[in-house]
C-alpha cells in the first residue's frame, strides 16, 4: 500500500491537473510516480521539465537510460527500475542481457553503455567529485565534459524520481508488473 496519497486527475491539487491529464494521455494510464508528485506541483512540475530538459541531452536514449536504471538500483527504486526497465526495452532498443546487467549493478557488454554506467556510479558514490581517474576513464570511452554534466543531470532526475517514489512507496501499474525489480533494495508496495 502506497505510503503518501495516489492522486488521480479528479483528486490532485489544481495545480496538477492538467500535466496528470497530458501525462495520462501520453502513457495510457497515469504512472504511480506522477500519482505521487501530484500531492506537491512543484515537484511534479520539477519532474516534467526535468525530463523534458533531460530528454534533449546529446546522450542517446539508451545511454540515458543506462543512468536512470543505474541510479534507481542504487538508489534501491523498484518502481524507477521496472519503468525504466519498459523504456530500455521498448523505446530504446536495449537487450535483456544489457538490462538485467544494469539492474544487477554489473557492466554491460557493450563498453560505451559500460562507461556511462560506470561513470554514474563515480557521480552517486562521490556526490560529484568523480575522481581524475573516473572523468579521464569516462572520456577515453569518447564522451566529452558536455556528456558528463549530462549524466550530472540525468542522476538528478533519477534522485527527485527515485527518493519520491521510496518516500511513498507506490505500487507498481499493472503495465510495468512484468519489470518488476526485486533488488536488495528495492522499495515498492506490494
Amino acid at each position: 500500500m502506497s505510503r503518501l496519497p495516489l492522486q488521480t486527475i479528479e483528486s490532485a491539487p489544481e495545480a496538477a491537473k492538467a500535466a496528470l491529464t497530458t501525462a495520462e494521455k501520453n502513457n495510457g494510464y497515469l504512472p504511480n510516480l506522477l500519482a505521487i508528485l501530484a500531492n506537491a506541483p512543484v515537484a511534479l512540475e520539477t519532474y516534467l521539465t526535468v525530463s523534458g530538459i533531460n530528454a534533449r541531452s546529446s546522450l542517446t536514449l539508451a545511454e540515458r537510460e543506462t543512468v536512470q536504471i543505474t541510479a534507481a538500483s542504487i538508489h534501491g527504486c523498484g518502481f524507477c527500475v521496472a519503468g525504466h526497465t519498459a523504456i530500455a526495452y521498448k523505446k530504446a532498443g536495449l537487450d535483456e542481457a544489457t538490462v538485467e546487467a544494469l539492474r544487477s549493478g554489473q557492466p554491460p557488454a557493450d563498453p560505451k553503455l559500460g562507461a556511462v554506467a560506470n561513470f554514474a556510479k563515480a557521480v552517486i558514490a562521490t556526490r560529484g567529485a568523480v575522481s581524475d581517474d573516473a572523468l579521464a576513464a569516462f572520456k577515453r570511452a569518447g564522451y566529452s565534459d558536455q556528456a558528463a554534466l549530462e549524466v550530472v543531470l540525468g542522476v538528478s532526475l533519477a534522485t527527485l524520481c527515485n527518493f519520491a517514489n521510496n518516500l511513498g512507496k507506490p505500487p507498481l501499474n499493472p503495465q510495468l508488473e512484468p519489470y518488476r525489480w526485486s533488488g536488495p533494495l528495492a522499495a515498492v508496495a506490494t
